[in-house]
């Protein structure tokens, strides 16, 4: 079975440069489709539906990192599963130890035949190992990315999710972060609503919680989360339980008792 690959970075010459070399050491390799940025790369990987998945770090919008993120949330059918994660990277040996933390593999710019060929024999590997089911358990991919992320970038403020990628209907949508006003969570899904739809997606609070910016997301609830600037308003009902109101739409959400400290004053 070939294996099929989207290739994602924001230099054509790079993308042509990488792609001739691939051609050379991994000629079975079916390159479907390239990207320019992690956004596309994401919408690429949801439509091709490919094996593997080569990104470059930097790339405007989502970053290679970013992307990988969003890739991994994707819904897997019976017949296609998350696909294999290689970064593109022109940095230095510090971010390839990063690297070599439990991401499949990394490619440095420019890609050289030799390194190239190794990378590729560990895919080959990685991959046969999946398809007999003879592989180790699955990292959480998640976890290794946020801690990947945070590791290249040391001194700079940790990156929060810009946009979630949600089912509404039978549709898949990208949901810019800053027009969602809540998140709730029952014990399967987790609801995004927004002030024009409502979506779902599998991702439970305690993750949201360490990807959302804590200045703009107030957890009210163990349950829910919510965007500070869609609260319109702060009351009690006849109970005494604290409740807040959310521009747009007609409901208002349960502040749990360790959480009213957050409305002292209001």
């Amino acid at each position: 079975m070939s294996i099929r690959a989207i290739l994602a970075d924001d230099e054509r010459l790079m993308r042509e440069q990488l792609r001739a070399r691939l051609t050379e050491v991994w000629p079975d390799l079916e390159i479907v489709a390239e990207a320019k940025n992690g956004l596309e790369a994401v919408e690429l990987t949801r439509e091709h539906k490919p094996d593997l998945c080569l990104l470059d770090i930097r790339m405007p919008g989502l970053t290679g990192v970013e992307a990988a993120r969003q890739i991994a949330q994707l819904e897997e059918t019976d017949d296609w599963r998350i696909p294999e994660i290689v970064f593109i990277t022109a940095y230095d040996q510090y971010a390839v130890e990063a690297f070599e933390q439990g991401v499949a593999d990394y490619v440095l710019k420019p890609a050289e035949r030799e390194r190239l060929q190794l990378t590729v024999e560990r895919l080959k590997k990685r991959f046969a190992a999946r398809d007999s089911g003879e592989g180790d358990p699955e990292k959480p991919i998640q976890q290794l990315l946020h801690r990947l992320s945070a590791q290249l970038n040391p001194n700079q403020p940790p990156r929060y999710l810009e946009w979630i990628q949600a089912s509404v209907g039978q549709e898949i949508r990208m949901i810019p972060v800053s027009e969602i006003l809540f998140f709730i969570s029952d014990e399967k899904y987790t609801r995004v609503q927004t002030e024009q739809i409502e979506a779902l997606i599998r991702k439970p609070i305690k993750e949201l919680v360490d990807e959302l910016d804590p200045h703009l997301f107030w957890q009210i609830h163990r349950s829910t989360l919510v965007n500070v600037k869609a609260i319109t308003g702060v009351s009690r009902d006849f109970r005494g339980r604290q409740l807040v109101a959310i521009r747009g739409v007609n409901e208002k959400l349960e502040v749990s008792r360790s959480y009213t400290h957050l409305f002292k004053g209001m």
